[in-house]
């Protein structure tokens, strides 16, 4: 199920086998990573674990953060569970190498930058509420204090719409 209450875990997932990919593929070339059975497969489970937790993040939490390419990440962890006969031994070398460290750094600021109380406080199904109750939760956002780019990002407004209020 995909909750909001559930992001943070997920995201502490995709750095946790982010970071054993890293590990993994450190000292291999591309020859020495395809030659290499154990590193090869394990490098592929655990980006194929990072996809999986990508995949389970709340559809809010993936909207509210559009930088990391979630479809490609979800879409490269379809390739290797379902289409592991078309794996490109390049592209996954590439992705353990250029795409994963990339994805790192982006989920640590995630990680770091979202306010996770106000996150998991919203109700799951906060991008279908209507306008007015989206209106009516930013301006309790704004009467608590919230900063209006945290407002923004978690209702969708803009920094005009939230300073009318």
């Amino acid at each position: 199920m995909r909750e909001r209450a559930r992001d943070k875990g997920r995201l502490e997932d995709i750095l946790e086998y982010s970071n054993n990919v890293t590990m993994l593929i450190e000292g291999h070339t591309f020859g020495s990573f395809v030659g290499d059975k154990s590193t090869y497969y394990s490098v592929m489970k655990n980006v194929e674990i990072v996809g999986e937790a990508a995949y389970m993040l709340s559809k809010a939490f993936k909207k509210a953060n559009p930088a990391t390419p979630w479809k490609i990440v979800q879409g490269m962890r379809h390739v290797l569970v379902h289409d592991y006969a078309t794996i490109d031994d390049k592209e996954l070398y590439n992705t353990a190498v250029n795409g994963i460290p990339e994805l790192r750094q982006q989920v640590e600021k995630y990680l770091a930058d979202t306010d996770w109380e106000i996150w998991e406080s919203l109700p799951d199904d906060f991008e279908d509420t209507t306008d007015e109750t989206m209106l009516k939760l930013a301006r309790k956002m704004k009467a608590d204090g919230m900063p209006t780019e945290l407002i923004a990002k978690y209702t969708s407004l803009t920094s005009e719409e939230i300073d009318k209020l």
